[in-house]
């Protein structure tokens, strides 16, 4: 599988206590360089204006640009809980342009391919960071995608964390499906917010009781999530969220999960993607036990290189109840249309 990263996303908060560390690209990176189920790619690459716009605001852009320039040390964001320093701007950038560089190399061979970036974005709105968040970098790809071609894109989020971001930006042919623990931060993604947009993208909210659910639950549920798709919606580009910070032991999120779901999941985007004939790209979000996080790249590099997809065996009955009547009430809602 091949991994696309910025050895330039280190500088970003370096020096700081910051969870979200430079050496989440930086040691995961050196883990997966020895591995020989990974190619791993360093390209240096912003995201422009005219691309970040697809998404942002060029005012907020701007904004970004000022504020990281005149910060000393490490600040907040004006627009909300994101530490930055003066290098963060074009780092954001970077990462931007990385998840973009990653998907240009699965549609020039057709395999799917992972974008280790910094920092994560799904938490970034149009007009404000926060989270950890400055660009959405899943926004961004998937307009962009969508802007090129016409493709309609589903953005699929397995972070811990609700993406408000993301969701924020469903409709143009951009959808949004997100498993989560809630309520936790940022405090959307209740069992209300399901919608589907008079252009017929989607936006489904999965909250999860933060206490936890089971590696198979986990695993079922998003089976599922994937035959709804194949069944109703069929996207013509899949972009995962990835984040990791659902692993049993991530000092941010953990849902109990073990690290094993990581390669169970990517055998049923695998069905998914291989049914549909849709590109699959992933791109880190969330994920700070940095054994985790190799652990699970590397597994979904395993499923993907290995040819793995189909069935995981995990019982559907596994799925917690209140997932099972939202699905349900999905499900009844494209039956009836």
């Amino acid at each position: 599988m091949r991994v696309v990263t910025d050895i330039a996303l280190g500088a970003h908060l370096r020096g700081s206590s910051h969870p979200e560390s430079p050496e989440r690209v930086e040691r995961v990176a050196a883990a997966l360089r020895a591995h020989p189920d990974i190619s791993l790619v360093e390209e240096a690459v912003e995201a422009d204006d005219a691309t970040l716009c697809l998404v942002h605001p060029q005012r907020y852009i701007d904004l970004v640009a000022r504020e990281c320039e005149a910060a000393e040390g490490f600040g907040d964001l004006s627009t909300g809980d994101v530490l930055v320093d003066a290098s963060s701007f074009s780092v954001a950038r970077r990462a931007a342009g990385s998840a973009l560089r990653a998907y240009e190399w699965t549609q020039r061979d057709g395999a799917p391919c992972f974008a280790l970036v910094r920092p994560p974005g799904h938490h970034a709105e149009p007009a404000r960071g926060m989270g950890f968040c400055i660009f959405n970098n899943v926004g961004v790809v998937a307009r962009s995608i969508h802007a090129r071609t016409g493709a309609r894109v589903a953005i699929l989020d397995i972070d811990y964390h609700h993406g408000n971001g993301t969701q924020a930006l469903v409709g143009d042919g951009v959808s949004y499906i997100s498993s989560h623990a809630w309520p936790a931060y940022p405090g959307s993604g209740g069992p209300a917010e399901q919608g589907r947009t008079a252009s017929g993208d989607l936006s489904i909210s999965l909250p999860i009781d933060p206490r936890g659910i089971s590696t198979e639950g986990f695993v079922a549920l998003w089976e599922r999530v994937a035959a709804f798709l194949e069944r109703h919606v069929r996207p013509e580009a899949i972009v995962v969220s990835a984040g990791f910070d659902y692993v049993r032991g991530d000092p941010v999120g953990d849902l109990g999960v073990e690290r094993s779901a990581a390669g169970a999941l990517a055998r049923v985007f695998a069905q998914l993607a291989g049914s549909l004939g849709a590109p699959l790209l992933y791109v880190l979000e969330g994920g700070y036990d940095i054994e985790n996080v190799t652990t699970s790249i590397l597994d979904i590099a395993v499923a993907h290189d290995r040819g793995a997809a189909g069935a995981s065996g995990a019982s559907a009955e596994s799925v917690p109840a209140p997932l099972q009547r939202i699905l349900e009430r999905v499900e009844r809602a494209f039956s009836g249309a």
